[in-house]
């Protein structure tokens, strides 16, 4: 007779295999699915709904916050791109299991998943807005801040079942989203400094930066995906413009300005690729009369990779430069825009599928818009 307990002990490891089996699977859809060069189906997610209140500040909690939000990025977006799908996962203030909001994303074959949260922090001075993307948590921090968020799978009936054994406060459990550290990871880091950016400038909150950390919310999407941690409920002052509607506005036009930028900067580089020259160009070109030098993104990654590495298929005169808590690397230099997306069709052909241009403005990089800005285009 087989020990009762070897078998509970052999199906619990059964069980984590087959997770950990269609982990990889999703792995393989997002590889596979990546490049597609549109954008016509967005999913916005308003955090926490129902029962699940989110962090609660003096005069709000952020489960108000976020949908009201989340409708505002959505109605700009319907507005401005009729060719272009959104998707809510709530509407209205009901509790949505976490893994159903990435179901929703991925049962439409969304192209982009945004979504949005507000903060909270003992420290009640802190403030700002900080967006995240899928990966290992980087410092104790941004664990602490994905604890919170995963939380709400404790208000889910059978949940230990449905997240085989995850514990959202157990520091171990977060070890298994090393599978999706790289999924999309450069899409999403692309997306998520352009929501920053937007946030700095243009509604005048303080740059938390783009940073990593396991949420579950995230880990199952197959399409570049960000949260977006708007402001922090525990500072009194930003609680006031987070509940504004002022405030509100002026967030859900910073991320559809980020979408629109993105959402352009995808489709003008989704051009086909042309013959590779074994002879392609490394990096030469100096700064044009507005000192501006295009170069070819080709990986970023939260660690530094060595200049050597067989990531980068032996292609000689890879640089690297850092920008919003990441190292990203390069392909050659460029003074002319025409010339950059011909050299950015020759690095796709050789490989490099998630290959985009950037933009450098004396030595500090830019987005494209402001280049073409700047050349007068």
């Amino acid at each position: 007779m087989v020990d009762p307990l070897f078998l509970r002990y052999f199906n619990k490891l059964w069980r984590r295999a087959a997770w950990i089996a269609g982990c990889l699977i999703l792995v393989a859809m997002v590889s596979f699915g990546q490049g597609k060069g549109t954008i016509k189906t967005v999913v916005i997610d308003a955090g926490h709904g129902g029962k699940d209140p989110g962090t609660v500040g003096r005069r709000t909690q952020e489960k108000y916050v976020a949908l009201s939000v989340a409708l505002k990025v959505g109605t700009l977006i319907q507005r401005n791109f009729r060719d272009v799908e959104v998707i809510y996962t709530r509407d209205r203030d009901r509790f949505i299991e976490l893994h159903e909001r990435a179901a929703i994303a991925n049962r439409n074959k969304a192209d982009l998943f945004i979504s949005i949260h507000a903060n909270a922090n003992n420290l009640k001075t802190l403030r700002g807005a900080e967006t995240y993307i899928m990966g290992l948590h980087r410092s104790q921090a941004n664990l602490e801040i994905a604890k919170l968020e995963n939380a709400a799978i404790l208000l889910e009936t059978d949940y230990s079942s449905k997240y085989e054994g995850f514990d959202p406060n157990s520091d171990e459990s977060y070890i298994t989203f090393s599978l999706y550290q790289n999924s999309n990871l450069e899409s999403s880091s692309r997306f998520a400094a352009e929501i920053q950016e937007q946030m700095k400038e243009r509604v005048g909150l303080n740059d938390r930066g783009v940073r990593q950390a396991g949420f579950l919310v995230l880990y199952k999407t197959t399409m570049p995906s960000v949260l977006v941690e708007v402001g922090y409920l525990s500072n009194v002052d930003e609680e006031n413009f987070l509940i504004s509607e002022k405030g509100q506005d002026y967030i859900a036009s910073a991320i559809f300005r980020a979408f629109k930028s993105y959402k352009n900067e995808v489709e003008q580089q989704s051009g086909g690729p042309v013959a590779i020259r074994k002879d392609a160009p490394g990096p030469s070109g100096q700064p044009n009369r507005n000192g501006i030098i295009f170069k070819i993104q080709i990986a970023a990654s939260p660690d530094e990779i060595n200049l050597t590495s067989p990531r980068f298929r032996g292609v000689k005169g890879i640089q690297m430069y850092q920008h919003n808590g990441m190292f990203k690397y390069t392909y050659g230099e460029e003074t002319d825009l025409e010339k950059a997306k011909a050299l950015h069709a020759r690095m796709q052909s050789t490989g490099f599928t998630d290959a985009f241009i950037v933009a450098f403005y004396k030595g500090e990089r830019i987005s494209l818009d402001q280049a073409k800005s700047l050349l007068g285009r």
